[in-house]
């Protein structure tokens, strides 16, 4: 793995547990706006171009995994 594959992969790493988080937040407190506003906005990086180029990962598949995960 080069340098550049070990950086795309902790961006996404990072914004799966940022997601995982807010995911939480809103189960105990549906009414948490910042943990909206969080999920809302790493939805719209997982569905970005900037993803795209980070990885091959279908967006919604892992946007489906993380939402089971937490359910």
């Amino acid at each position: 793995m080069t340098g550049t594959q070990a950086l795309a992969n902790a961006i996404i790493i990072q914004a799966t547990k940022d997601y995982r988080h807010a995911i939480q937040a809103l189960k105990r407190n549906p009414r948490n706006r910042a943990a909206m506003a969080e999920a809302m906005e790493i939805e719209k990086f997982f569905h970005s171009s900037w993803y795209s180029v980070l990885t091959d990962l279908d967006p919604d598949y892992l946007l489906n995994r993380l939402r089971k995960e937490a359910a």
